[in-house]
C-alpha cells in the first residue's frame, strides 16, 4: 500500500508516504539482525552478524521526511568461531579500542509498495562513506499479546573495506563486504 500525498505547492514534487503511522518506531531486537558475508581466500565466504544493535525509524508524513539511524557495537561480532572473533576485534584488524562502533544515518528514502531505496552515511571509527541499501518492506502486523504492531524490513547492500581504512589482510579477506539486514520496528505507543 502506498499513500500518495497531495501538495498544493507545484514547485515541490509529491512523494509517497511510508504506509506506517508517523512517529518514532523503536527496534524490536529479538527479531532483528545485522548480518554480513565476506570472501575468504577468494574461494568461500565467512558469514557473521553483530549482536548489539540499536536502531530507530522516524516516520514523517512522506518518505522524504523519514529517517533511520543505527549504532552497532563492533565488539559484538559473531562469526560462529570465538577465536576468529577475538582476532577480528584485535588491534591489527578492526581495532575496537579505536573503532568501537559503526553508525548509519539515512539521508534519503524513496520508493513505493514493497521496494524502497535508502541512502545514507556509514561511519566506522572516524571514516564516513555513502552507502545505498535496497530495502524490501515486509508489511505491518500485530503480535499476539502486544498492543503495538511490528513493521518488517529487509535491506541489502555492500561496502568496500578499503573505503573505511580496513584494508588489512589483502588476499586473505575479500575487499567487498555484503550486508543483509532483517529488521523489525515497533509502532509508536501514542499512535495506537
Amino acid at each position: 500500500m502506498t499513500i500518495e500525498t497531495t501538495d498544493t505547492d507545484t514547485s515541490r514534487s509529491s512523494a509517497p508516504a511510508l504506509p506506517l503511522a508517523a512517529g518514532v518506531w523503536e527496534i524490536e531486537p529479538f527479531h532483528s539482525a545485522v548480518n554480513f558475508s565476506i570472501r575468504h581466500l577468494g574461494i568461500s565466504k565467512v558469514r557473521g552478524r553483530f549482536a548489539d544493535v540499536q536502531a530507530e525509524l522516524v516516520v514523517g508524513e512522506r518518505a522524504e521526511d523519514s529517517s533511520v539511524t543505527a549504532t552497532i557495537a563492533l565488539a559484538s561480532i559473531d562469526t560462529g568461531n570465538k577465536d576468529r572473533d577475538a582476532h577480528v576485534v584485535a588491534s591489527d584488524l578492526l581495532d575496537v579500542e579505536k573503532r568501537p562502533t559503526m553508525t548509519f544515518r539515512s539521508t534519503r528514502i524513496a520508493g513505493a509498495d514493497e521496494e524502497w531505496v535508502m541512502e545514507g552515511a556509514l561511519t566506522i571509527g572516524e571514516v564516513s562513506r555513502p552507502v545505498s541499501l535496497a530495502v524490501e518492506f515486509g508489511g505491518v502486523e500485530g503480535f499476539p499479546g502486544q498492543e503495538r504492531r511490528h513493521a518488517g524490513f529487509e535491506a541489502t547492500g555492500e561496502i568496500r573495506r578499503s573505503d573505511f581504512g580496513l584494508d588489512f589482510a589483502p588476499g586473505l579477506l575479500g575487499e567487498v563486504v555484503k550486508i543483509q539486514l532483517d529488521m523489525q520496528f515497533l509502532e509508536p505507543v501514542a499512535e495506537r
